[in-house]
């Protein structure tokens, strides 16, 4: 029946759909930044902003970008450079996309100026000023930084176009290492929104095709487009690594269930075992797909949460299998088998869904983690429920095939040791078995003590960990383990960088790398945005607004336009109707001023008096480096300026929409699953048969996640959405494999302590190794993928792994041996009552011959 649903469901493979929205996925839901940017757009829309087209202020829409630098820093504004920038603009607008019955061009698509012309970044009139100024011979045209003037009269922003500028004085610009060309299209209606997705593609050729011709220039081509597909690259670039790992656990879980003993050797069971985690993750995946979910590189990592959940689950079933009797028949070694470990193993899976089911409901702000934390849920479910169907009905069959002394293999009868004699030594070596009759009373009964990993732990490690004279080493380790996971842990980072989430070698992280180094002097350009009719001809209120914009560099209409009066000495303590007058009539009527009006909203009312109701300028950090940090530092505080101002105002910036609120929302699944699992282990105290079980768990999860955060930060992880969510599955993962080594270590009576510790891991380690084993192996390949996503995928769960593993075999091991519960062994009362009574019944038959049948009790 697994298989047949795995079947079905996986067929809907055929019709999956990728999400294209890295935004729904990866910016907070509930966010702030999202109703101001619709205020903003609603305000002053892209296609009215015309020369106000900053490039770190464009708001969503269809747009190309292009950095163009030299591999030797030569000058971009040398002769020879410039008209190769200018060619490249001029290839760049010939740009045709072929459409049935038209061909559309740049000039069908771009964003209009009034003129109905192409609206073009300042840098290119700049340019071709240079180029004419030099054509005639003309030393007089300077370009200043990072604000210049054209030949038109206009002050125009350069900051973000100019990189890497080294300045005479008074901001004359000497040099610039880098250029930065933006090109923005409209996307109206769908067509619109498809000629002008296609012609991103062709845009990223041509600057391609472009530096292949001009060897000693360096291009960042950039789109709208880029980030979505760079971040849905990691999947294709996964594959083949994806299949690596496939190969390396399937091989070492055959090899871990193997041993030398061809009959109790259970290699079909470590591939079968991975062949049901395959199935409930397939019929997952169909389910996803039936009901309208789409695939996006997170769900990357389900396999491994099921790898490690799934395998453990299974490997502890063929554990529980080695300890029952080989006399007993195969119905009564299953249900001992599921009396042992499906308890377990069902508390593990009820955590599991828990933390999951917290992290996939509406609490969570994040979509991605939403989704992943949704699509685990179903995945865990049918695991345990493939578990309990698929591999139980397996081991049934390996079972018969054991008590009939067939090969574990190939299936046929093993024949006996003096039939065996007689045949060839490869023979003999296949087909080698101990038979149950073959043991002495001497002998030890378990046969399965020949396996590699039981027989090393009960020969070997239970004794080397529990020696007196190595468990001050182990605290000692565990002293330094706390000390470098707290320094780690101090210097954790929310890590709301969207290159975080792509692959390596691509457009995005290219582009944002150039980005940062040479246009971070003046970034990020923030929009100041006020939005109601205040008193402008007012001077407290000019000086309230300029006040709030103290600090940064202000490239604003208002600074600029009272500096205008006042060199006109007109006084700006004028009535409303004449301030609002004079301020439309210089607008229209002065060159200089009439960009200004693109960033002010006039109305008129019904006795025709106009009034100002909406105004913006845009503020540059002039210090920033762009980082993450420090820009959400900026936003906090200027949306706490904005609460307590009485000019109301809002302040935005794209990247706001991705960290508004990140923090609290990145961490809140975390958080909701700590808190719900802590919840179920408080409240399972009552329900278990030791209160202290919960209690050294508690303990365990929460140094373990103390750990891998830390060590997760000294690492260069940041706290993003992926290592969130490997930090839930650590929690899970972690009582995966600790809940039954503590469970049987307290419910053990009588003997010491040591001597529990070690039978809890004779029981319980073997299973914990071979899982272990294999989730690394699976993992190993994860490393070499090129992807930030993959990358902080392996770097979490390979910690998560160590650090358990660190933990079962070494940590708890060692303390538990001096520490409670206390393992007092009982000494028996003597009374009268424990005595042997033996009780004789004389029988006499027909020939008088006495039988004594003796009856003894206890």
């Amino acid at each position: 029946a697994p298989v047949l649903i795995s079947i079905l469901l996986g067929a809907s493979f055929s019709r999956y759909q990728v999400e294209e929205s890295v935004e729904h996925l990866l910016a907070p839901t509930h966010s702030l930044a999202k109703i101001e940017r619709n205020l903003v757009d609603s305000l002053f829309p892209v296609n009215r902003s015309k020369h106000r087209l900053y490039s770190d202020l464009q708001t969503p829409g269809r747009y190309g970008r292009v950095i163009i630098t030299s591999f030797r820093k030569a000058n971009m504004l040398d002769q020879h450079h410039t008209d190769l920038i200018l060619k490249l603009h001029s290839a760049v607008t010939r740009i045709q996309v072929q459409r049935p019955g038209f061909n559309y061009t740049f000039a069908h698509i771009c964003i209009l100026n009034n003129d109905k012309t192409c609206i073009v970044d300042d840098i290119v009139h700049v340019l071709e000023e240079l180029k004419a100024a030099r054509s005639s011979n003309r030393t007089n045209f300077a370009i200043t930084y990072p604000i210049t003037h054209l030949k038109d009269g206009r002050e125009v922003y350069n900051g973000h176009q100019l990189g890497g500028v080294t300045v005479h004085s008074k901001d004359r610009v000497k040099s610039a290492e880098a250029i930065q060309l933006t090109y923005y299209l409209q996307a109206i209606n769908s067509l619109n929104d498809m000629v002008a997705e296609k012609w991103e593609s062709i845009f990223c050729d041509t600057v391609e095709l472009f530096q292949k011709s001009n060897r000693k220039v360096k291009m960042y081509p950039f789109t709208s487009s880029s980030l979505k597909e760079d971040f849905q690259k990691t999947s294709r670039v996964s594959e083949r690594y994806l299949i690596t790992s496939l190969v390396l656990v399937v091989t070492l879980a055959i090899l871990c269930c193997s041993m030398q003993d061809c009959v109790r050797s259970k290699p079909w069971l470590g591939l079968l075992g991975l062949l049901t985690v395959t199935l409930a993750t397939l019929t997952a995946a169909g389910i996803i797909n039936l009901t309208g979910g789409k695939y996006n590189s997170t769900f990357l990592g389900i396999p491994f949460v099921m790898l490690g959940h799934g395998l453990y689950g299974t490997f502890e079933m063929l554990s529980s299998w080695r300890k029952t009797r080989e006399d007993q028949h195969v119905k009564e070694r299953t249900a001992a088998v599921f009396a042992d470990s499906m308890l377990s193993f069902s508390l593990t899976t009820a955590m599991y869904l828990v933390t999951f089911g917290i992290g996939a409901s509406p609490f969570t702000n994040i979509e991605a983690a939403r989704i992943f934390c949704c699509n685990s849920c179903i995945a865990i479910f049918f695991n345990y429920l493939y578990v309990l169907s698929f591999y139980g009905s397996s081991l049934v069959f390996t079972g018969y095939i054991e008590n009939n002394y067939q090969h574990s293999i190939f299936c046929r009868k093993v024949p006996k040791p003096e039939v065996l004699q007689e045949k060839p030594a490869w023979y003999r070596f296949l087909l080698t078995a101990k038979f149950s009759e073959d043991t002495d009373d001497s002998e030890e009964t378990n046969t399965y003590e020949s396996h590699l990993l039981v027989w090393f732990l009960k020969r070997y490690y239970c004794d080397w960990i529990t020696n007196t004279y190595v468990k001050p080493f182990v605290v000692l380790f565990y002293l330094v383990y706390i000390s470098f996971a707290l320094m780690g842990y101090l210097q954790v980072s929310e890590g709301s960088d969207l290159s975080n989430i792509v692959a390596t070698a691509t457009r995005t992280i290219e582009y944002t790398t150039a980005q940062q180094k040479y246009f971070s002097n003046y970034s990020p350009v923030i929009g100041f945005y006020i939005y109601e009719s205040i008193e402008y001809w007012n001077t407290s209120v000019q000086e309230d607004v300029l006040e709030y914009t103290k600090g940064f560099v202000r490239i604003s209409w208002f600074e600029s336009y009272l500096n205008y009066l006042r060199k006109l000495n007109i006084s700006t303590g004028l009535p409303k109707k004449n301030f609002t007058d004079m301020l439309r009539n210089s607008f229209l009527k002065t060159p200089q001023f009439a960009h200004f009006s693109e960033d002010i909203i006039f109305s008129k009312k019904y006795n025709n008096e106009v009034d100002v109701v909406a105004s913006r300028m845009f503020l540059v950090a002039k210090t920033m480096e762009t980082k993450r940090e420090e820009l959400y530092d900026l936003l906090e505080t200027l949306r706490k300026l904005s609460l307590t101002s009485k000019v109301k105002f809002i302040v935005f910036n794209p990247s706001f929409v991705y960290m508004d609120r990140y923090a609290s929302s990145v961490g809140a699944p975390l958080q909701n699953s700590c808190i719900s699992a802590l919840f179920l282990l408080f409240f399972s105290a009552f329900l278990v048969a030791d209160s202290l079980i919960n209690v050294w768990l508690t303990l365990t999860v929460a140094s373990v996640e103390f750990g891998v955060i830390g060590f997760m930060t000294l690492w260069k992880v940041e706290l993003d959405c992926i290592s969130v969510l490997c930090l839930i599955y650590g929690i899970n993962y972690t009582i995966d494999n600790c809940a039954p080594l503590l469970s049987t270590f307290v419910l053990g009576k009588e003997f010491t302590r040591t001597k529990w510790v070690k039978n809890a891991l004779e029981v319980h380690g073997v299973a914990i190794l071979q899982s272990y084993l294999c989730y690394i192996v699976g993992l190993i390949p994860l490393a070499a993928v090129p992807s930030n996503l993959t990358r902080t995928l392996f770097r979490c769960l390979f910690l998560i792994a160590l650090v358990t593993f660190f933990h079962c075999f070494a940590i708890l091991p060692v303390i538990l041996t001096f520490l409670p519960p206390s393992k007092k062994k009982r000494k028996e009362k003597k009374n009268p009552e424990n005595r042997e009574e033996i009780e004789c019944v004389e029988m006499v038959d027909m020939d008088s011959t006495r039988v004594v049948d003796q009856i003894t009790t206890v």
